[in-house]
């Protein structure tokens, strides 16, 4: 009994139980942890065909193997929902250098960006691009999605997700004319100054409550008017300019009539 007292209040102990305490959350997180997509689904002649497409059209910034360099990021491990992103909105390929890729008329087909997409995928696991159950809105629950773009969206695109300015001339878009998938996909992927919402912090279920949530903003306004949807900024304007306007009017004419 005294051996294993002083074993275990031996020098190394604590490095001992702070390798088993590292061995033993890595092994829950690899159990728990949502497998990231592989290019497996494609065809073979899908990524040749990318590869060509890519060379042609993505190499000359990204690097003839997606490497990309100083100043344009390496395409390898985004996976098929940042091209499918990317692509299908115009952004990629990039018109003009700026503080971001401006959204655009898409240069690829639908069958082109999913071969571009599976390229992209071969060279590393990443998000895979989300299904049609994933982004229906029909099977979300707008309350919960309301909370969850609140707490974690709201302070860049708006709370209705009407879009806003950021800092060095970049911007949050608003979301209004923005498809189901590629709001999905923008969860998954982070791009421009958006952060990445993986499904560890924001899960699948409630990025469809998302979707769902922004869906019911191009409904209208069931107050009237809107105002542009900007929150205090527009409702503050009305109320000073013209609410005050109309009172310091109303006080004149009264005045004006008295006297």
């Amino acid at each position: 009994m005294k051996a294993l007292a002083a074993r275990r209040h031996h020098r190394f102990a604590p490095v001992v139980l702070l390798l088993l305490a590292l061995l033993v959350t890595g092994g829950v997180y690899a159990a728990f942890a949502p497998s990231p997509a592989s290019a497996d689904s494609a065809s073979t002649e899908d990524i040749e065909t990318g590869q060509k497409l890519f060379q042609a059209n993505c190499a000359t910034c990204h690097g003839p193997s997606a490497e990309g360099s100083d100043t344009v990021p390496s395409l390898v491990g985004v996976g098929a929902a940042a091209v499918d992103f990317q692509v299908s909105t115009g952004r990629m390929p990039m018109q003009m250098e700026g503080p971001q890729a401006i959204q655009k008329p898409r240069q690829f087909d639908e069958e082109q960006t999913a071969q571009l997409a599976a390229y992209v995928a071969s060279l590393g696991a990443g998000p895979a691009i989300p299904t049609d159950e994933q982004v229906d809105a029909a099977l979300g629950d707008p309350s919960n999605g309301a909370a969850v773009f609140r707490t974690n969206c709201a302070m860049c695109h708006n709370a209705v997700g009407a879009g806003g300015a950021l800092s060095e001339g970049k911007f949050a878009p608003p979301l209004w004319d923005t498809s189901e998938r590629n709001i999905y996909q923008a969860m998954q992927t982070g791009p421009q100054s958006m952060p990445v919402f993986n499904d560890m912090n924001v899960t699948p279920d409630e990025k469809r409550d998302v979707i769902a949530y922004l869906i019911e903003q191009r409904e209208g306004s069931a107050g009237g008017l809107d105002l542009g949807s900007l929150g205090p900024v527009s409702e503050g304007l009305w109320v000073w300019i013209v609410g005050m306007g109309l009172l310091i009017g109303a006080a004149v004419w009264i005045g004006a009539k008295s006297s």
